[in-house]
């Protein structure tokens, strides 16, 4: 396996400190309002990865944080907090509106098929650790305290950008176009290890420390917790003081995800419209359609979003799952070396940086196989436990809404008819069963989901007839 390394800017083969096993730490949600679809194809990619690694044959543990403190609205330690500008928009405590999106960000996972991790740490669970982890950066010279606050000293790093090249005389403290500098810092690229004289004089979340009452900074979270859990930090912030209080090198491998943008550039909550998983559910559209956009790209380039650009990948995942829902089960036995060759060609195509629109493309190649139906199945099965995307499992309910539209047909009852598309007849099938047994809520949704593939339902007499639009 070949994975492309942030911080060496190549791509390397894949090694393990331990054969066989992998340590991996991801960065969990800041959890004060709904995730966008921009940050969860990040966590898209990295359960791709994740799945990848295990299919290869690693054991990992996986680690994410969540933050539920600390966190402004960037590195520079500027801006208002993002938490406490949930609970004031929510008139809720910072730990009620924490809890609620946190559940509701793992019920995003849960329709995107992201697996949970094996560990998932709030940050305010480990105030202890931060507070020894800064005690000894400040007893070995890499901290100060000024203005109550403690400060991580840059200067004392021989290198400190780690992903970027910068000019030393960055390092020097200046001031950013409309931002308020920070006084207290000695270097512009200092950053906040422990807050004890806030910006935000009604910060709800404070503990006792030996500078005073106060909050942990963002970065601290993420060296504290992946430390505890032997896991990695995740950026330079992190590196920067993570490896100080080691005295060693720490995590070998860095991988990022390129931004979602759409038209307007990169996407954020506070620009353009807010786009969650709940919105495309609302507008019609399978959150796996949204998996399936991601995946045909990789995870290294920019994706523009757009609704034209979701319709196409919708459509082309209705057509994979009505070619796979066009195999017959019963056909045959799996041919257990046909199926080891496929798993092979999957490893290798995958294996070149997480290249998963070779992952889709091999499902395509695995259709064409020039073997049996059962075969294909457990080609096409053994991929989807890396990318996901519940092929089986929706073409099984293409196959069952048909037998009961042919069923019905044969009876004289409902029929579909349209422009010979079995995922879309089956959809209009499943509509009429959710009418009939009056669920109102589900066969508006099908018919959402229809109309955001560009399908026109026609209802008639004896059943329905669609066509596009």
């Amino acid at each position: 396996m070949y994975l492309y390394n942030s911080a060496t800017h190549k791509k390397a083969e894949f090694t393990t400190h331990t054969p066989g096993h992998v340590e991996m730490y991801t960065c969990g949600p800041t959890v004060y309002h709904f995730a966008h679809i921009g940050n969860l194809r990040s966590y898209i990619m990295e359960d791709v990865l994740e799945k990848f690694l295990r299919y290869s044959g690693y054991s990992v543990n996986r680690v994410m944080n969540i933050t539920d403190v600390g966190h402004l609205t960037s590195d520079a330690d500027e801006g208002e907090d993002k938490m406490l500008k949930g609970a004031h928009r929510e008139h809720k405590t910072v730990m009620e509106v924490a809890k609620y999106y946190t559940d509701a960000f793992f019920d995003d996972c849960r329709k995107l098929n992201i697996k949970r991790p094996d560990v998932v740490q709030p940050a305010t669970g480990l105030i202890d650790d931060y507070i020894k982890i800064i005690t000894k950066l400040l007893d070995t010279g890499y901290a100060y305290v000024a203005g109550g606050n403690v400060y991580f000293d840059t200067s004392k790093l021989e290198r400190y950008y780690i992903f970027n090249d910068h000019n030393e005389e960055d390092l020097a403290v200046g001031v950013r176009d409309g931002v308020e500098e920070d006084t207290n810092k000695r270097n512009k690229n200092d950053f906040v290890l422990w807050f004890t004289k806030s910006k935000f004089e009604d910060q709800a979340l404070k503990w006792d420390s030996p500078w005073g009452v106060g909050y942990p900074g963002w970065h601290i979270e993420c060296s504290g917790i992946s430390m505890k859990y032997n896991a990695f930090p995740h950026h330079t912030n992190e590196i920067a003081q993570s490896e100080s209080y080691l005295g060693h090198p720490w995590c070998p491998q860095w991988f990022h995800v390129a931004h979602l943008n759409t038209s307007h550039g990169k996407m954020s909550k506070s620009k353009g419209e807010f786009l969650t998983v709940s919105l495309l559910e609302e507008k019609g559209y399978d959150p796996l359609a949204y998996r399936f956009f991601c995946l045909q790209s990789h995870y290294r380039k920019a994706l523009v979003f757009s609704w034209e650009n979701l319709d196409n990948a919708a459509a082309a995942y209705g057509k994979l799952i009505a070619k796979i829902a066009a195999l017959n089960p019963e056909d045959g036995t799996v041919d257990e070396a046909v199926l080891k060759e496929y798993k092979e060609k999957f490893l290798q195509q995958m294996g070149n940086d997480l290249n998963t629109s070779m992952g889709v493309t091999a499902l395509y190649d695995a259709l064409k196989a020039k073997t049996n139906d059962a075969t294909k199945l457990a080609i096409l099965n053994s991929y989807d436990q890396v990318l996901s995307l519940s092929l089986l499992e929706k073409a099984a309910a293409v196959r069952e809404a048909n037998a009961k539209a042919q069923t019905a047909k044969a009876e004289g009852g409902y029929t579909v008819t349209g422009e010979g598309d079995p995922a879309i007849d089956a959809l209009v099938m499943q509509r009429y069963e959710a009418k009939k047994s009056k669920n109102f809520a589900e066969a508006d949704r099908i018919r959402d989901e229809l109309k955001a593939q560009g399908i026109e339902i026609v209802d008639t007499k004896d059943g329905a007839s669609w066509k596009r639009v």
